[in-house]
């Protein structure tokens, strides 16, 4: 080791997870690899005028938070960029984020943190998307997640966060893979893992053989999938074989509600954890028999329905109008009848579309990593005083937050994390709001 590389006492960790340092002159520099506590030696490979990314070269002095990374593949992939923190000191640190997000960008400080929500650590990725390409000198066909700080696919023969039994079908795509005659136009296969069936999609660029289609067959009945396939955009996906697989569902069984859903819907993809978040919301929300609630981007009506159990009526707003019409057969599905549905771009609301909705006891609003900047700019004086915001990007619930607190009269009475995808720095979180 080069030991005159420059040593660098690690403050924190930012929203991607690197290590963040301060140089002698002021100037911060982030830190792939490197932990909070940890004085290491770096390597600059790219320098803006008020910061620089780094790379890690030697760990002086290793943190008590760092481990051993379960997954081989682990610095390569870059599926994951935080198994080498203990998985507790992970959640920490979203917290973190969290508050620092809250703090900085919102200007606005809860007045309690609720306790985090977790759930297994390793195989709980029920989704996931592969890629795949065709690289003879690395020995033929690359299936998995795309590396680190590149394009490339990293050369992967298992996964630690998906379930086992997906990631012990990898070696077995990649030779599958190689068989077919549109190895050269197949760039990905979607997983989507749920408890009465698994269903792989492959996207297709060009059509498949009668001999393509026997290997799939043949592929499913070994391995116990159902194909799906896609030729263009995800409205062309359509079931292959065996065409009488049970459906893509998951179950909500505290709420007695099974969620019906297509391969090219949103899910979430921890199946463990959504159902204590969503135990969270409704605490949070506190839905009552007499109340008229609204569930803005409702998607296919993953907390629309559970709050329709407990409460008089339930109006789900999207702006997808497929992922509408799922949400009005989930309802009809589960017998559901006090619901209503409806189609509308959440992200160019205004007051007046808004006060065409009617009027509401309460909200629920659960946004893309966009936010919901125009549906709190559109909240008035007649606007629900009690706001359940359920976020994927801490810094957009932040700038949103400064909006209803600053603005609109409300109180972050309390917020808190749910680590939804462990080993990533993903933070997904939930807030409520009040108004007085």
């Amino acid at each position: 080791m080069n030991n005159a590389s420059p040593l660098l006492t690690i403050e924190s960790l930012n929203h991607e997870g690197r290590g963040v340092a301060h140089r002698e002159d002021g100037k911060t520099v982030f830190v792939d690899g490197a932990i909070t506590g940890e004085t290491v030696r770096y390597s600059v490979y790219r320098k803006k005028d008020h910061y620089e990314m780094a790379q890690m070269l030697e760990v002086v002095r290793p943190s008590f938070m760092r481990v051993e990374p379960r997954c081989p593949h682990f610095g390569v992939c870059g599926g994951c960029s935080l198994q080498h923190l203990d998985p507790g000191a992970q959640i920490a640190a979203k917290q973190r984020v969290l508050e620092d997000n809250l703090a900085h960008i919102g200007k606005v400080h809860p007045a309690a943190m609720l306790a985090p929500i977790h759930g297994p650590v390793w195989g709980y990725r029920t989704r996931a998307r592969l890629s795949v390409r065709l690289v003879e000198k690395k020995g033929g066909v690359l299936v998995g997640f795309h590396e680190r700080k590149n394009s490339f696919i990293a050369d992967m023969t298992s996964c630690a966060v998906l379930p086992p039994r997906i990631s012990a079908l990898i070696p077995a795509l990649r030779e599958f893979v190689k068989r077919l005659s549109i190895r050269t136009q197949l760039p990905q296969i979607e997983v989507v893992a749920t408890d009465k069936v698994d269903a792989l999609v492959i996207r297709h660029m060009t059509a498949l053989s009668t001999e393509d289609e026997a290997l799939l067959r043949e592929f499913a009945d070994r391995h116990r999938i159902q194909w799906w396939l896609q030729a263009k955009g995800p409205d062309t996906i359509t079931p292959f074989y065996p065409l009488d697989a049970p459906e893509l569902a998951y179950t909500l069984p505290e709420y007695d509600i099974v969620m019906p859903f297509q391969p090219s819907e949103f899910t979430q993809v921890n199946t463990e954890v959504n159902p204590v978040l969503m135990r969270r919301a409704m605490q949070l929300l506190d839905p009552q028999a007499h109340e008229r609630i609204i569930d803005m981007f409702c998607g296919l009506g993953n907390f629309t329905l559970p709050i329709a159990r407990r409460a008089g009526h339930v109006v789900g707003v999207e702006g997808s109008k497929e992922l509408v019409a799922r949400a009005r057969r989930n309802a009809a599905r589960n017998g559901i009848v006090n619901t209503e549905f409806l189609v509308a771009n959440l992200f160019e609301i205004t007051s007046e579309t808004l006060d065409a909705l009617g009027s509401f006891d309460k909200m629920l609003i659960d946004p893309p990593r966009d936010g919901a900047y125009a549906l709190v700019n559109a909240l008035h004086d007649n606007a629900p005083n009690r706001i359940v915001y359920v976020s994927c990007n801490p810094a957009t619930l932040a700038r949103d937050a400064a909006v209803l607190v600053h603005q609109k009269g409300y109180r972050l009475h309390s917020a808190g994390i749910a680590n939804m995808f462990p080993h990533t720095a993903h933070v997904e979180s939930i807030a409520l709001f009040l108004r007085d």
